[in-house]
C-alpha cells in the first residue's frame, strides 16, 4: 500500500463527519488540472511516504475525536490491498468514504459488496467518450458507466461531482452527465481553482475557469435531473 499522504482533521471531505484524509500514491489518469501531482502516475514507482501501520496507530489514538476516514488519491481502486486497508479502519468503528475515479468498477464492487465502505464519491471528468481528450491517454467508457451504475444501486450514501474547468466541460457535458446520472442523490459541481497543477501547459491561451454566474447556470442545468445539485 502506497500512502503517499495524510491530512489528519478536515471538515468538509466527509459529509456530516470531522474525518482524516489518507492519500494513496499513483493514478492511472493524467487529469491537466490535478492538484495532487505528486501522486499521480505508476503506485509501484511511489516510495512509501507513510508506513499504513502508522496511520492505523494514528487512527487508534483518535477514536472517539475523528468520526471517518476518507480514502483518496491518486486513485485508490488501483492498490488491490485496499479492501485489507478499509477492513482494518472498519475494524476500528470509523465508517470509510471512498473518493474514486471510477475506473475500476469491479473493485468498488468488492468494496460495496464485502461492507467495507460507507460513502462513495466519484469524479466525472467529462462525457465518458471524451476522456482521451484530456484525462486519460486510454479509457474504457463502459467501465466509468459501470461504476455509475454501482454507486447508484449500492443503497450507501454517494455523489457524483464534476470539476468545471475548460475545455473539458461545456454546458452540454453538464447536461450529458446530468442525464447520465438521473435520479441520484447528490452531484456536486466544483470550480476549478488556480494552483500548482499536472499539466499547466495544457490551459495555455485557455481561461479554465468558469464565474460564479456560469457555475450557477451550470447548476440549473443539473437541478431538474438529480435530488440535489450544489456548487462548492
Amino acid at each position: 500500500m502506497k500512502i503517499g499522504g495524510l491530512q489528519k482533521q478536515s471538515l468538509i471531505d466527509y459529509p456530516g463527519k470531522l474525518s482524516c484524509v489518507l492519500f494513496l500514491a499513483g493514478c492511472n489518469f493524467d487529469c491537466p488540472y490535478c492538484h495532487n501531482p505528486q501522486l499521480a502516475g505508476d503506485p509501484a514507482c511511489r516510495p512509501e511516504a507513510i508506513a499504513e501501520n502508522e496511520v492505523i496507530r494514528y487512527l487508534s489514538q483518535r477514536r472517539g475525536w475523528l468520526e471517518g476516514v476518507v480514502i483518496s488519491g491518486g486513485e485508490p481502486t488501483l492498490h488491490s490491498d485496499l479492501p485489507d486497508l478499509c477492513r482494518r479502519i472498519k475494524s476500528m468503528g470509523y465508517p470509510v468514504k471512498l473518493d474514486t475515479n471510477g475506473s475500476r468498477p469491479q473493485m468498488i464492487r468488492t468494496l460495496v459488496d464485502a461492507g467495507l465502505v460507507d460513502y462513495l464519491a466519484m469524479d466525472i471528468k467529462t462525457e465518458p467518450e471524451r476522456y482521451t481528450e484530456g484525462v486519460a491517454p486510454s479509457c474504457d467508457s463502459t467501465a466509468l458507466l459501470a461504476s455509475l451504475q454501482i454507486i447508484m444501486d449500492s443503497g450507501l450514501d454517494y455523489e457524483f461531482r464534476t470539476t468545471c474547468v475548460r475545455p473539458l466541460v461545456t454546458t452540454a457535458t453538464i447536461r450529458h452527465i446530468a442525464r447520465l446520472i438521473s435520479g441520484s442523490r447528490h452531484y456536486s459541481l466544483q470550480p476549478f481553482r488556480e494552483c500548482r497543477m499536472l499539466h499547466p501547459d495544457y490551459f495555455r491561451g485557455i481561461d479554465p475557469a468558469y464565474s460564479p454566474e456560469e457555475m450557477e447556470h451550470f447548476r440549473r442545468i443539473a437541478e431538474p435531473w438529480v435530488s440535489a445539485c450544489t456548487v462548492r
